[in-house]
């Protein structure tokens, strides 16, 4: 069977086609050089981009993966969490196909998915295992204890990573996105030239927090003068870097440890940061864990992880009616 994979949850438009038998066939992503000069996204600008993108996304995965609107058996789309505006735009979208093909409609929580796209290169993956989920919405660590059953371990306090990573960069006049901007400056740069703290939550061994860490940035920045902020920029970028990729490693693998799992998966945009993959794929060695992190494409928002996700849950029969709306703050489903 082929599924169709729509996602729009915030500001990439997206589609795909995944086939039960030969995997991903096609994976299409248009990202929105809009919201650069803003330093983030802006909602309203983002829905529109979408309503103007989406069908000839969809035109261009069919059309790379070689199939037509008769050859596909079934649309997954994201139903959050995400921007309600965004969201929108894909479900509208998705349901108008489904109804007018009589195809089933398989809705998809959008941090689900981000775990399915491990599956996609490595389809022998089986639970259980702790996967980190590190985005620019979201930071947690989910047990998995099978495909649809999850237990959220710990999750952030304020900001995402992801969040801080674009908020440092915009402090330090690096640009947007953030995240492969700081990972680039900071390849060579001195990662040891301010030591930030490591932001651990007291009581709570698997939670995150980083906006004590974005605080330390800037109160440093304050004390330096414009000259030496620009000639340091890039020793800053990467010793924020460091003290953010340091926390999610040690708290990762505390929970490796707790739940004495023997493998980790990494998702979300931001897993595909380089020193947060060496610095985990280094400690899972220590710990004799195997690690499972996605290629950086399948790391941001797209919609193989979508129709990959829908492959499954189509299987399982878990399909929508046509009242299904979007739902911004969608709780994780089987969570137990």
């Amino acid at each position: 069977m082929n599924i169709l994979g729509i996602e729009t949850s915030c500001d990439e438009t997206a589609a795909a086609v995944f086939g039960t038998q030969d995997g991903l066939r096609s994976n299409i992503i248009a990202s929105q050089a809009e919201h650069i000069p803003f330093g983030g996204v802006v909602p309203e600008m983002a829905s529109r981009a979408h309503t103007e993108r989406i069908l000839p996304v969809i035109r261009a995965a069919l059309s790379e993966a070689g199939a037509a609107l008769p050859d596909i058996d079934a649309v997954a789309v994201t139903v959050g969490p995400g921007l309600v505006g965004s969201l929108l735009v894909g479900v509208s979208v998705a349901k108008g196909l489904a109804f007018g093909r009589g195809l089933p409609l398989v809705p998809i929580h959008h941090i689900e998915a981000h775990i399915f796209a491990n599956r996609i290169e490595h389809p022998e993956l089986a639970p259980p295992f702790v996967a980190l989920v590190v985005s620019g919405g979201h930071t947690q660590l989910v047990w998995v204890r099978g495909w649809g059953t999850y237990r959220i371990l710990g999750a952030t306090r304020d900001d995402a990573a992801g969040e801080a990573f674009d908020k440092v960069a915009k402090l330090l006049g690096i640009g947007y996105p953030g995240g492969p901007l700081i990972d680039e400056m900071a390849r060579h740069a001195d990662a040891d030239f301010v030591r930030f703290p490591k932001a651990l939550v007291k009581g709570d061994p698997f939670a995150f927090s980083f906006s004590g860490l974005k605080t330390a940035v800037l109160l440093h920045v304050e004390r330096m003068s414009p000259a030496e902020v620009e000639e340091h920029r890039a020793d800053l970028a990467a010793s924020f870097q460091k003290a953010a990729v340091g926390a999610l490693v040690q708290t990762t693998m505390r929970a490796i440890r707790r739940m004495r799992a023997r493998r980790l998966v990494l998702a979300g945009g931001v897993a595909s940061n380089s020193l947060l993959r060496s610095e985990m794929r280094a400690a899972c060695g220590r710990a004799g864990a195997e690690i499972y992190q996605p290629a950086p494409i399948l790391c941001t928002d797209n919609a193989a992880m979508t129709a990959c996700a829908g492959a499954f849950w189509l299987e399982r029969r878990r399909v929508s009616g046509w009242d299904l709306n979007p739902d911004p703050r969608l709780p994780m489903p089987g969570l137990s």
